[in-house]
């Protein structure tokens, strides 16, 4: 299952070379994943469980510019018992401006430690 989300690059986001700064790209990153969890489960769920990043591997392909509309398109991979990959792609249009590949951890808020990845979970995102 893809999840989407659209926007435009704000004046925030671009850097002293006049493209989009690569922490922009970051935020996105996670900000789509985030969204993509939220979309998925309930409040409940939320509040049992939460996420963290133990990698990101991003190619840069095309530069961003400022007012560009672009879309961050997320899915998951493989999970293992207690992390996940998930992809990310940002387009501008057509054309392909980053992919990327992160791990994420899933992390029992009451313990603050990882938790296992269950087959209801497995089942919400795929």
């Amino acid at each position: 299952m893809k999840f989407s989300h659209s926007f435009h690059v704000a004046g925030a986001d671009i850097d002293e070379q006049g493209h989009v700064n690569n922490v922009a790209y970051v935020r996105w990153i996670q900000d789509v994943a985030v969204a993509h969890w939220f979309a998925v489960t309930d409040e409940a769920l939320r509040e049992k469980y939460t996420w963290v990043v133990l990698r990101h591997e991003i190619d840069y392909k095309k530069q961003g510019f400022e007012n560009d509309a672009v879309t961050a398109t997320t899915w998951v991979g493989e999970p293992t018992r207690i992390s996940w990959e998930r992809f990310t792609e940002i387009r501008r249009g057509h054309e392909l401006l980053v992919k990327a590949r992160s791990v994420w951890c899933l992390i029992d808020r009451r313990t603050t430690k990882p938790s296992r990845i269950t087959s209801d979970l497995i089942d919400l995102l795929f």
